[in-house]
């Protein structure tokens, strides 16, 4: 199996302020929103409802944060909906499978 698409393992690394502002900017910058990083909250949801992200711009998301964190995203993934789901989920999920 491919570690950067295992499930999160009980006291797996998660992310750090930091990460959660960096990736809050990633999420910004990639998608062009008008919204400051800063006003994403990081348990809001992504999908939907909180910022209104539809599957293209998941499927943008996905490949940016592949890209910059070196890890894969695949959209058949049975995981993505809890990794996609919050900002918080998707830091968490790059903190524990990173490897750049």
């Amino acid at each position: 199996m491919n570690p950067s698409l295992s499930a999160p393992q009980p006291g797996a690394a998660q992310a750090d302020d930091a990460l959660l502002a960096e990736v809050a900017k990633l999420l910004v910058a990639a998608l062009n929103l008008e919204v400051a990083p800063a006003d994403i909250g990081a348990d809001d949801p992504l999908y939907g409802d909180g910022l209104g992200l539809d599957s293209i711009d998941m499927l943008e998301l996905a490949l940016v944060v592949s890209k910059k964190y070196g890890l894969e995203l695949r959209a058949e993934h049975e995981d993505n909906h809890r990794i996609f789901t919050s900002l918080r989920s998707l830091a968490d999920h790059i903190a524990q499978h990173r490897t750049t």
